[in-house]
């Protein structure tokens, strides 16, 4: 009997010093950090799609009818301006220049002629007038046929790259028919679209004689190695989607970049006066960001809040915080809303060097 009762007591004991044990360590995990944002000056990062352009690119065409009869480039090549890049058989513009060229002699001598017999009063200043106007257009008629035989050699009017030759030797080609392209590297014309709000956030805080300075993400991710900067933005809003186009010029000496590829304009945008807090005290409803604010009683109240930025370990808050709220930091998924809690403050200096310290392990 005696040795029952000592078990009970004993598991007694024991149930109590667990009880105890469970509620201390309960009492012990539900103290929350707490701090309040901060507003200060800072700089963030828009990214805009892009298009890349040459500077200069233009359609290489045919300016004459024929076959070609020599094409002194290869695809992908860089030219030299004037560097000839097609032949078109040139024979029979060959053959009129030498017709127009008969033609002025003929005209040259009868002028002569007529000069002879106008300056010895045989003939009039009238005729003489008119054997001069045949010369005139002998020259002319001269000067177009070694024109369109000039069109038969096409040369480079810049430097620059061709693209994929669009004809072989031996094609019969029209006039206007398209040879190949080519693409001044040099520098490159990169276009991105930035809505309405955006641009007047631009205009106001630009200067008009400043630059822009913007850096180019390719599509392999990385960063061009070159700066760029933005120089013209267009006269007319895209009614359909809202926004403006605007053009950054970027130095390309190595050629990296190529006519008709694409990435994303990365443009650092300065924000006076934003609201800052760490990203760990937010959750997500419904695609909705919320946080956890402590008011005067500490009281736990849920609060929707919108994020305009975002920046490592940090929001950027648009609407729904001031810098005299309270969020929680730190115990987010053991709180609920209307709770009480008691709470430590950190200052958000040193909890966002602790985040530092954390991802730097």
């Amino acid at each position: 009997m005696n040795k029952l009762v000592f078990l009970l007591l004993l598991i007694i004991n024991i149930f109590s010093f667990g009880c105890k044990h469970h509620e201390e360590e309960k009492e012990e995990n539900t103290r929350f950090v707490v701090s309040s944002p901060i507003i200060k000056d800072t700089i963030i990062q828009k990214d805009y799609m892009c298009q890349i352009r040459s500077i200069q690119h233009i359609e290489v065409r045919a300016l004459e009818k024929g076959y070609i009869k020599q094409i002194y480039i290869d695809e992908g090549k860089f030219v030299k301006q004037g560097q000839p890049m097609f032949q078109i058989m040139p024979n029979v513009l060959e053959a009129e220049v030498q017709k127009a060229q008969a033609e002025v002699n003929f005209a040259e001598i009868e002028f002569q002629n007529s000069k002879t017999l106008a300056d010895s009063n045989i003939i009039s200043k009238n005729e003489l007038a008119l054997s001069k106007a045949k010369l005139g257009k002998a020259k002319a008629e001269l000067l177009l046929a070694q024109t369109h035989l000039g069109f038969t050699e096409i040369k480079a009017p810049f430097d620059g790259i061709t693209n994929r030759l669009e004809v072989r030797l031996g094609s019969l080609v029209d006039e206007g028919e398209l040879l190949t392209t080519l693409s001044d590297n040099s520098k490159m014309w990169v276009y991105f679209n930035v809505p309405e709000a955006e641009y007047l956030d631009y205009i106001s805080k630009t200067n008009r004689d400043s630059v822009s300075k913007v850096h180019l993400q390719l599509a392999n991710n990385s960063i061009f190695d070159n700066i760029g900067t933005v120089e013209t933005i267009e006269a007319d809003f895209n009614n359909e989607t809202g926004n403006i186009a605007f053009r950054a010029t970027f130095p390309n000496p190595n050629g990296v970049l190529r006519h008709g590829s694409t990435g994303n304009i990365i443009m650092n945008v300065h924000l006076e006066n934003a609201i800052i807090i760490p990203q760990k005290a937010t959750f997500e409803i419904l695609d909705k960001k919320y946080v956890f604010v402590v008011d005067e009683n500490n009281i736990v109240k849920t609060r929707q809040i919108e994020i305009g930025s975002e920046l490592p370990h940090i929001y950027v808050v648009t609407k729904g915080l001031k810098k005299s709220d309270k969020i929680v930091v730190e115990g987010l998924r053991k709180v609920n809303n209307n709770q009480k809690i008691e709470f430590e403050f950190k200052n958000f200096d040193q909890i966002l060097t602790e985040l530092n310290k954390l991802h730097a392990e």
